[in-house]
């Protein structure tokens, strides 16, 4: 009787062990892993994807940004690049992804001066990406897209946060003779 139990009790254990191992081997990727899988890099996207849908025969996905990642308590995530472009993404972003190519993009976009125009199109060429807004497209090294950018401060968080920290040195305007 005692060694039915015991043998019982190790096929339960077995068998808990093999559906973790399951569960674990066909993990769902997250949407950067799922995006190194059509070639391009995880930085095209911002950090705070909290979910994203892809139809695998269609290639149309959407991906969901957490709204509350923004860091202005906006719907939409916003930042600058340092000397280039501001650029903008909806909570939600669609659109097809296959091999080196997104296209219907909706949900990115972009500043030109005071304007802000849909990025339409993504294409990866060698080492370069082809950001296309229907009329006119911009090309950029793949290396600029290797770190997902934050909202709110884009690549620039770290001076953002040395801003922020009790201590930190700040400027004072001080008036001569006012006081």
């Amino acid at each position: 009787m005692l060694a039915h139990r015991l043998l019982l009790v190790a096929v339960a254990v077995a068998a808990a062990a093999a559906a973790t191992v399951s569960s674990t081997a066909f993990a769902k990727p997250t949407a950067y892993e799922a995006l190194a899988d059509f070639d391009f890099p995880p930085g095209i996207l911002p950090k705070g994807v909290v979910a994203y849908t892809l139809d695998n025969a269609t290639g149309a996905f959407t991906a969901t940004l957490d709204a509350s990642a923004s860091g202005t308590g906006s719907s939409v995530c916003e930042f600058s690049i340092q000397g280039s472009y501001s650029l903008r993404y909806q909570t939600k972003i669609t659109g097809k992804i296959a091999p080196d190519h997104l296209s219907d993009l909706q949900g990115v976009s972009v500043k030109v001066l005071f304007l802000w125009i849909n990025i339409v199109e993504v294409t990866r060429r060698g080492d370069n990406l082809e950001f296309s807004v229907g009329i006119a497209s911009a090309d950029f090294g793949i290396e600029n897209f290797l770190e997902c950018p934050t909202c709110g401060c884009g690549f620039d968080c770290n001076d953002l946060l040395m801003l922020q920290k009790p201590g930190a040195a700040t400027a004072k305007l001080r008036l001569r003779g006012a006081f």
